[in-house]
């Protein structure tokens, strides 16, 4: 079974955020999970993650919901 979530985030800053996940989104190694993201307007990035089970979708969820956090947090501080 896959396993599949879906996250829009709206704020000002999609781009810049997009490009910053870029370098992790095309050097992802682990074979039980893809993940992708994209502009859906100028201020919605959209977060993809499939899976093969559970603990791949929580651990790249984990690592890709915070990388976004941490992007928006530096955008609000630059």
């Amino acid at each position: 079974m896959q396993h599949e979530a879906f996250f829009r985030f709206t704020t000002d800053h999609a781009e810049k955020i997009l490009r910053s996940l870029l370098p992790e989104l095309s050097d992802e190694v682990n074979p039980r999970s893809s993940t992708r993201c994209w502009l859906e307007r100028t201020d919605t990035l959209v977060l993809q993650v499939e899976a093969q089970d559970i603990a791949a979708l929580r651990a790249a969820l984990n690592m890709f919901l915070r990388l976004v956090s941490i992007a928006e947090e530096m955008q609000e501080i630059a």
